[in-house]
């Protein structure tokens, strides 16, 4: 079975050109991109179900109706105190059990593995993902699935390029894949997908990226459409601005969320001084600050989008808008900042939708003959919250647009997205939460434009395949042989395997000037000697120290090898059998830096 596979994938590798190691490899990453939207869709799926069948079945109310798995308001008091603890207990005994590198889950995770390790993310860390996922839901945490989503999509898209022996920048793109599949098969918003993987995790915008990754997002929309249909994730009545004088308000209600949005980064930011403590205490704690919210306010409890499309709809009173939003900012905050892994994205669209409304009713008390329905407000706030604390106003304007359906919506949520993240990031300089999380963590985003270009392509596109390994030692004769393959380079081999470049032409140059006098002189010295043995390293050329870097690398993780090493060039290696290397090109940082100049040219 294993052979099997191994053809298979062989077969697979061989089918995709060395050029996908390239920046330009369109039509194969395109390929990748549609399966990896079939994957991670398929994978979603699984995942709602995960949450949505003991939920329907545990809730009170009638399963089949819209949002049935969401409904913790109908459970009597005691089960909403008992419920949360009982599962921060669970969790916290999980987690508890994991080695501290197994913990991280979520965008924060994918980020990280994007940045230092390629966007190689592993199968345990998705199973992990997935149990705490659904356990934090089911369990009525003040949580969302879609940043669970985000890392299975990225997870299981990284784990296929893994399989198919893909270069790193490849993976790279995969990942992104992945997760705008996951945002987009969560909401049903394809394009919010494609933005939100490039705005937020990836942080860049290439022409290259653009195309699998849509392709990802519109096929894992199409998976999740079979089972649940076309809407969107929320009911949204036809919406339109009444008058042009409720802009004054609208950024007013910009500032406000902004200052909320501000506040909620602070608080997760602040909970890292609690970070040294066990994940078992801090998981229980979060649990036990947990009950009496959910017990007085059940509305917090779970994803809430039950309670976000009743706000949109104007169901929901000023009082229990307030009170539910302000309840939902505090108790995600402080139990995302004590490590509970609950997603953040859900959160605040809720936050944003009743907080939105809340000051869309107080705007129509002061003006209800130009005040628009309760549930535009809503729907701003929801993209001015979203915008705000992730610092991705774009991703939060389509998403903004996808869910409604309006094009009525795009003026003022233009407004209002821009001026709370402004006033968000430049008022109160906060950065995205998801780059606050990775800095508690002591870690950091690095999005240079230098960076970003050398991530996109791997050695294999710019490496020189005209090389000959070559023995230190060997006679004339041998080295005469060699050269007639014309090669441009000859990698010395020693006891351990390559340990210096050579210029070919320096050997050629050694062989003309020795006369065939000194051969005949030499040959009477070694009496006991057919042919004379050439030492490589002693003879003189302009030799280059070496080390080794794999096949799969990308051009950054080259120039980190030059910067860490004393190395004057790499040589690019593949294995093909366990304990055997197959080298096949060298790179010199001359060829880095003249690939980055022309690219920029």
């Amino acid at each position: 079975m294993n052979n099997a596979w191994r053809q298979i994938s062989e077969k697979l590798t061989s089918a995709l050109p060395r050029r996908m190691s390239g920046a330009e490899s369109l039509p194969q990453l395109a390929i990748l991109g549609l399966l990896s939207g079939l994957v991670t869709g398929g994978v979603i799926l699984i995942f709602r179900l995960a949450i949505e069948w003991p939920l329907e079945h545990f809730l009170p109310g009638d399963s089949s109706e819209a949002f049935a798995s969401e409904t913790f308001e109908g459970l009597s008091f005691f089960a909403r105190g008992v419920l949360p603890l009982a599962g921060a207990v669970g969790l916290g005994l999980f987690l508890h059990s994991l080695a501290p590198k197994d913990r991280k889950v979520g965008v924060v995770h994918v980020m990280e593995r994007l940045n230092y390790h390629q966007g190689y993310v592993t199968a345990k860390s998705a199973f992990i993902q997935f149990i705490v996922g659904v356990l934090t839901v089911v369990s009525g945490q003040s949580a969302g699935r879609e940043g669970p989503a985000v890392h299975l999509g990225a997870a299981f898209s990284s784990l296929m390029g893994q399989w198919m022996r893909r270069p790193n920048n490849s993976i790279r793109t995969l990942v992104a894949c992945g997760c705008a599949a996951a945002i987009s098969a969560s909401f049903n918003t394809p394009i919010s997908g494609v933005i939100f993987a490039m705005e937020v995790v990836m942080m860049e915008y290439t022409i290259a990226g653009f195309t699998p990754i849509i392709l990802a997002a519109v096929s894992a929309a199409i998976v999740t459409q079979v089972v649940y249909g076309t809407d969107p994730a929320f009911s949204v009545p036809a919406l339109t601005m009444n008058s042009l004088l409720e802009i004054p308000w609208i950024l007013l209600m910009a500032v406000i969320i902004g200052i909320l949005a501000a506040s909620f980064i602070h608080i997760v930011d602040a909970m890292r001084r609690f970070n040294k403590q066990p994940i078992l205490l801090r998981v229980i704690a979060a649990g036990v600050l947990m009950v009496p919210v959910a017990v007085l306010v059940p509305q917090t409890m779970g994803i809430g989008y039950d309670t976000v499309n009743e706000t949109i709809n104007g169901e929901l009173g000023f009082w229990l808008l307030l009170s539910v939003g302000a309840a939902k900012l505090v108790i995600t905050a402080i139990t995302a900042g004590l490590g509970m892994p609950n997603s953040i994205i859900g959160p605040t669209l809720f936050m944003g939708a009743t907080l939105g409304g809340a000051l869309g009713l107080i705007g129509a008390e002061f003006s209800p003959a130009q005040a628009s329905n309760v549930g535009f407000y809503a729907t701003l706030g929801m993209g001015a919250m979203m915008g705000a604390v992730l610092q991705a106003p774009l991703a939060a304007l389509m998403a903004l647009i996808e869910l409604t359906r309006n094009p009525n919506i795009i003026l003022p949520g233009m407004l209002i997205i821009t001026s709370s993240t402004l006033i968000t990031s430049e008022a109160f300089g906060k950065k995205s939460l998801f780059l606050t999380m990775l800095k508690n963590q002591g870690l950091s985003y690095q999005s240079s434009p230098v960076i970003q270009a050398l991530r996109r392509v791997s050695v294999a596109a710019i490496m020189d395949k005209s090389i000959l390994r070559i023995n230190r030692h060997l006679t004339t004769e041998e080295a005469r042989k060699a050269l007639t393959a014309e090669p441009k380079w000859l990698v010395v081999e020693g006891s351990k395997g390559p340990t210096s470049l050579l210029p070919a032409v320096d050997l050629a140059r050694y062989l003309e000037d020795v006369s065939a006098e000194a051969h005949a002189e030499k040959a009477a010295e070694n009496k006991g000697k057919k042919t004379e043995s050439i030492d490589l390293i002693n003879i003189p050329a302009n030799r280059r120290d070496i080390a080794p870097v794999q096949y799969q690398a990308t051009l950054e993780e080259a120039l980190h090898a030059f910067e860490t090493t004393s190395a004057e060039a790499l040589y690019v290696q593949r294995q093909v059998a366990p304990m055997i290397q197959r080298v096949y090109g060298v790179l010199l940082k001359s060829d880095i830096e003249s690939y980055y100049q022309y690219r920029r040219s």
